[in-house]
Parts: structure tokens; C-alpha cells; sequence
């Protein structure tokens, strides 16, 4: 039996930090949290936040960090840039890539990560011997870097709405049809820190009668979506379907509390209104969606109309989700002129607890008994965080200030 006794001079417990705090830790889940003395206890100085959850995660993208900035361009012509490096890979490679990526998401406090995965098979759309390979290489990679994730195994079929073939590197993306697709999902294996959830990549990559299956399949699972990241999205899809991607998603039974719209950035108001109707989450990628010139998506009536909240990395152009958290109210204040929509523990919330229960860790995120001991100790005397009130250290604090991380009660 692993046990552990930790005092924190202040901890983030519920909305907001506590003074003297003493942390039990039993094989890995956190057995009581009191107020009291240290008596003995290990001191953890500064703030002690939970664990946080980096909700959406394309590993292989953090290779064209800082090397996509020239000239002009759009989200289309980076994508080109990005196929270039998906052409290269192979497991053991992406193996190497995505390890070195999950430790710079540890050293961040991120303790579980969901990697939105569609890089599956060899050049030209040939299956390795082992038809998972490149997924369990990224499985590999997290338990290498000592964090969770959840393999959200991602369905991509066609390259348009109306169900153009797949050209080029994308046909390493495709299985035959969603069925095909459901039967090698189904042989991967989920272990104590990972899961198999699933995704469809897009409405341009899934065809509409194949939705049906990818959502059954997905039952009580955790299903992600990339959902209204570009307006030629939605133009394409209300020519071919003559309806909005969620409303075409909504149409096929996609939507739901066990499902995470990713980006949602160009919504209608009756968007909107199904997201929040269906308890369909939101996940929000500030650093990526401004580096790619998505936009400003509506965060703020999302939450209103019932969406739940929760933040990812995306294309790693940064690794802080301290950044991508406070992007999320940062962004609204441009969107609307107004400040304060979020409260800095909205902004935690959606960090920790939103993020883990999106990928289906929901037993992870909080610092209560029963959870699961994660703990990202946070230094209060740095250039960044010196004088700041620990309440509203999500708008001061960077990953630079992260002095240590327990994942599961391990500390790495």
C-alpha cells in the first residue's frame, strides 16, 4: 500500500485556494483533506492546484512549432505544411515525437491527456502488421511520460462533405467504411492509465450515413468531434445537407453528455442551443485557434446555454494550460467588449475537473477524497506569480511556474 502525507501552504479546493492544507494519499487516490498543523506532513509550498486535463491533442502537429509563421496563409494553407509531417512517421518515430511531447505536457501539470488520433496506417493507406500500431505508440508514449490519456481513436473516411475520396497522405487516415473502422477500434486495449474513446474527425470526414455508427460504437464512451472550425465547413455543409454541421450531427444521434464539440468556433444561435439542450461539451483551444486565424467562437453563450467547458492544446503551438485557460475568458473579452465572463474558478474548472470528465476520468481534477491524486505544485515567488492573489493566479501564472506534479500519487 502506497501511502503519502503532504501540507500545502495554500491548496485549490472547489472554487479557490485554502490555506493549510493536509493532503492523504492512499494507492493513489486522495483518502482525506483537512485544514490543520503539518505534523510531519511533506510541505508543498506555493499553490497546489489539481491536475489538468489537456482535452485535445493532435501530438504529431508539435513538430511545426515555429516553422508555419512565413509570408501569409490560412488554417487550409498550414494544413499543407502539417500533411508534409504526417507523411514522415512511422510508430516507432511517433513513438519518439509524442514521448517527448506528454513529458513537456508533465513538466506543465497536465496529467492526462486526449489525443485526438487519426494517423493511423502506413503510406498510401497500407495497415501495418499491427493495424494499431501508431495508436499504441502514442498509448506508449504516455505511460513512458508518466501522464493518463485517452485515445480518442478518430474515424476520417472522406476529404469533403460530399464524400470525395481520400487523396495523398490523408488515405493514411482512412478504414474502408465506419464499420471497418469500429472493428480495428475495437482491439485496442484500454489499461489502469488509458482509455479508448472515439472521434469523428469532422463532418468533412465522415459521411452522414456513417455517423450512426461511429456514435453506437462509442456508447458510454467518450466521443470527440472537430465541430465549425472554418466557415467553408459550414458553407459545405449546409450545400450538401442543407443543414449546419450540428444540426446534421444532431440529426444522427452524435450529440450528447458523452460528447466533447472540439473548437465550435462558427455557430448559429440555434448551435448553440443544441449543444447546451444536449449537455454536449465544448472544448476550447485558445493558443491554436488564434495561431491559425480560426477565430473567436462563443464561448461565453455556450457555457449559458449548458455546454460544458473544458480546454485543450490542440496543435501544441503552446504547451501551458494556464495559457489556454485563461485564453478561454481573454478571448471573450475580445469577442464581446466585456470583461469577466469567467470567473477564475470557471477558468480552473474548465482546466481541471471539465477536462478529465470529458475524456472520462471522472474521478480525476479535484483535490477530495475519492479522487484520484493528481497535484500540480505552482511557485507563488517567481517574476510571473510574486505578489498575485492566489485566487487569480490562472491570469499571472505560466507552466514555467510549476514546480512539481504527482500523477495517481506518483510524483514525476
Amino acid at each position: 500500500m502506497a501511502v503519502g502525507a503532504y501540507w500545502c501552504e495554500q491548496a485549490w479546493l472547489g472554487t479557490g485556494p485554502v490555506a493549510g492544507v493536509r493532503l492523504s494519499v492512499v494507492d493513489g487516490r486522495f483518502t482525506a483533506v483537512s485544514v490543520g498543523p503539518p505534523d510531519g506532513a511533506v510541505r508543498l509550498a506555493g499553490l497546489v492546484l489539481p491536475g489538468f486535463a489537456n482535452a485535445h491533442s493532435h501530438a504529431f502537429h508539435r513538430a511545426l512549432r515555429g516553422r508555419t509563421h512565413h509570408g501569409e496563409g490560412s488554417f487550409w494553407t498550414w494544413r499543407e505544411r502539417m500533411y508534409e509531417v504526417a507523411a514522415t512517421l512511422d510508430p516507432d518515430s511517433y513513438r519518439a515525437l509524442a514521448t517527448r511531447v506528454y513529458r513537456e505536457m508533465a513538466r506543465a501539470g497536465i496529467t492526462c491527456v486526449g489525443e485526438f488520433h487519426y494517423l493511423h496506417h502506413a503510406a498510401g493507406g497500407a495497415s501495418y502488421d499491427d493495424p494499431n500500431a501508431m495508436g499504441n505508440a502514442l498509448i506508449e508514449a504516455a505511460r513512458a511520460a508518466g501522464i493518463r490519456i485517452t485515445l480518442l481513436d478518430t474515424c476520417y473516411l472522406t476529404s469533403t462533405v460530399d464524400g470525395a475520396a481520400l487523396e495523398g497522405v490523408q488515405r493514411r487516415f482512412g478504414d474502408a467504411d465506419a464499420d471497418a473502422w469500429a472493428a480495428r477500434v475495437s482491439s485496442l486495449e484500454s489499461s489502469p492509465l488509458a482509455k479508448i474513446g472515439a472521434a469523428v474527425h469532422s463532418v468533412r470526414s465522415v459521411p452522414a450515413d456513417q455517423l450512426g455508427v461511429v456514435a453506437e460504437w462509442a456508447r458510454g464512451r467518450p466521443l470527440h468531434v472537430h465541430l465549425s472550425e472554418q466557415p467553408a465547413e459550414n458553407d459545405a455543409c449546409r450545400a450538401a445537407h442543407g443543414m449546419t454541421p450540428t444540426a446534421l450531427l444532431a440529426a444522427h444521434g452524435v450529440l450528447g453528455a458523452h460528447t466533447t464539440a472540439v473548437h465550435a468556433t462558427h455557430l448559429t444561435e440555434a448551435d448553440i442551443a443544441l449543444l447546451g439542450d444536449t449537455r454536449t461539451g465544448t472544448c476550447l483551444c485558445p493558443t491554436t485557434e488564434r495561431d491559425l486565424a480560426d477565430g473567436l467562437g462563443p464561448a461565453g453563450p455556450l457555457a449559458t446555454a449548458g455546454s460544458p467547458l473544458c480546454t485543450g492544446s490542440d496543435s501544441h503551438a503552446v504547451i501551458d494550460p494556464f495559457e489556454e485557460a485563461r485564453g478561454v475568458e481573454l478571448h471573450e473579452r475580445l469577442r464581446t467588449g466585456r470583461r469577466g465572463t469567467f470567473s477564475p474558478g470557471a477558468l480552473v474548472d474548465a482546466a481541471t475537473v471539465g477536462g478529465h470528465t470529458a475524456l472520462g476520468w471522472s474521478d480525476a481534477g479535484r483535490i477530495a477524497p475519492g479522487y484520484r491524486a493528481d497535484l500540480v505544485v505552482t511557485a507563488l515567488d517567481t517574476d510571473r506569480t510574486e505578489g498575485v492573489d492566489p485566487a487569480q493566479v490562472v491570469f499571472a501564472a505560466t507552466a514555467a511556474d510549476v514546480r512539481a506534479v504527482l500523477v495517481d500519487g506518483v510524483w514525476l
